[in-house]
């Protein structure tokens, strides 16, 4: 779908918690796009069903709607697209009215509660012809651009590939006193849990570079049963909070170990997204928690050596910041809605894109593998159901 020449693509957010404060926030530095391609982007409307949290919205001058009903958001006329960042358990309800009030769809991730969910968003996406994606904003750090780049264009100068590693590590879960939130318990974060919660992360460049795992075999781990709820009791805590994902790959006909990570019990990690591709040539990795370092190994006459690049601010969309600064989480939302913006209208060219419906659906049919691989305690095909 192409928007018209210099048409302004105008925002609703359903949902105006933590993440929909930073959306608000990325648009608002919109004008730090030098890209004349991209087009203009604001927010016009704001829905949530808590008081304070549409009070917060008052600062942002475009916002013209600010109301309590999903419902009256999507019959504003002006919104041409949503953000929907909602618990898990309503994605499928409030993904699909914003498709049949004739929205296009930022769906947060995991894009449904289970793949049945996901499938049936997907499908009435492409039946009404809507742009839908799906957010997972960290790829967009400079490291984890040129990673890509390395792996989809180079790839071959790495020799046999030997193995992936990929994860997404918090230690949110360590504290067994914090209060518990949604993300605790499977009737709102679903079955799935922390890869519900972490996965779409940790899925998105390798599933971009074609790297569907063929099979898995899924290592779980629960923390606490119980935590305080808040208001002087407990809650019930049932979701997984670590999954470590032992996938098969194929790569130029040789076998591939693929090994994924999405931990919430992980000591001494605040939000730390990694990627390493080792070859018997040579290889890369890139973590956030050295934001500024993408690593290379490289053998040359026979000595094997890792090679540190400083990449400072270069990213996919050119900003006003100068590249001696440091990119950050904020920077990174920022890249991905200018990705949304310009794919949506036709303009993204070779910039890496966000997730796509598809992409969705696969990495809910690789969660719900891993779900069984660990109930049978044996590996099991991807899409086997």
């Amino acid at each position: 779908m192409k928007n018209g020449e210099n048409a302004i693509l105008k925002w609703g957010i359903i949902g105006g918690g933590l993440m929909g404060r930073e959306f608000a926030s990325a648009l608002g530095r919109w004008m730090a796009l030098t890209d004349a391609n991209l087009p203009p982007s604001q927010l016009v409307a704001v829905c949530d069903l808590n008081p304070a949290a549409r009070e917060w919205f008052r600062r942002v001058p475009t916002v013209s709607q600010i109301t309590d009903s999903a419902e009256k958001l999507l019959q504003n006329p002006d919104v041409d697209a949503v953000y929907v960042a909602l618990p898990h358990n309503l994605h499928r309800e409030f993904y699909l009215q914003t498709l049949r009030a004739g929205k296009d769809l930022l769906a947060e991730k995991p894009f449904g509660i289970d793949l049945e969910a996901a499938r049936e968003v997907r499908d009435e996406a492409q039946k009404l012809g809507r742009f839908v994606r799906c957010s997972s904003e960290i790829p967009y750090f400079p490291g984890a651009q040129e990673l890509f780049r390395l792996a989809s264009k180079n790839i071959e100068t790495m020799g046999r590939i030997l193995e992936i590693r990929a994860g997404f590590h918090h230690s949110s879960d360590l504290d067994e006193t914090k209060p518990a939130n949604w993300k605790r318990q499977n009737q709102f974060c679903g079955e799935n849990g922390v890869l519900n919660d972490l996965g779409m992360h940790v899925a998105h460049v390798p599933l971009r570079l074609g790297w569907k795992p063929k099979r898995v075999y899924a290592q779980l781990q629960k923390g606490p049963s119980t935590r305080p709820d808040g208001r002087g009791g407990t809650a019930i805590c049932d979701t997984w909070d670590n999954a470590l994902l032992h996938c098969d790959l194929e790569i130029g006909g040789d076998f591939v170990p693929m090994r994924w990570e999405t931990k919430r019990l992980a000591p001494t990690e605040t939000n730390t997204w990694f990627l390493e591709i080792l070859g018997t040539r040579g290889g890369v990795k890139f973590s956030t928690k050295t934001p500024k370092t993408l690593q290379i190994f490289a053998v040359q006459n026979g000595v094997q050596s890792w090679n540190y690049v400083d990449l400072g601010h270069k990213s996919a969309f050119e900003t006003v910041t100068g590249g001696i600064f440091e990119f950050g989480f904020p920077d990174s939302i920022l890249q991905m809605l200018g990705a949304f913006a310009a794919e949506r209208a036709g303009v993204l060219g070779e910039k890496f894109g966000m997730v796509t419906p598809d992409e969705a659906v696969q990495s809910h049919e690789i969660w719900a593998a891993a779900r069984r691989s660990f109930e049978e305690k044996r590996a099991v095909e991807i899409g086997a159901d």
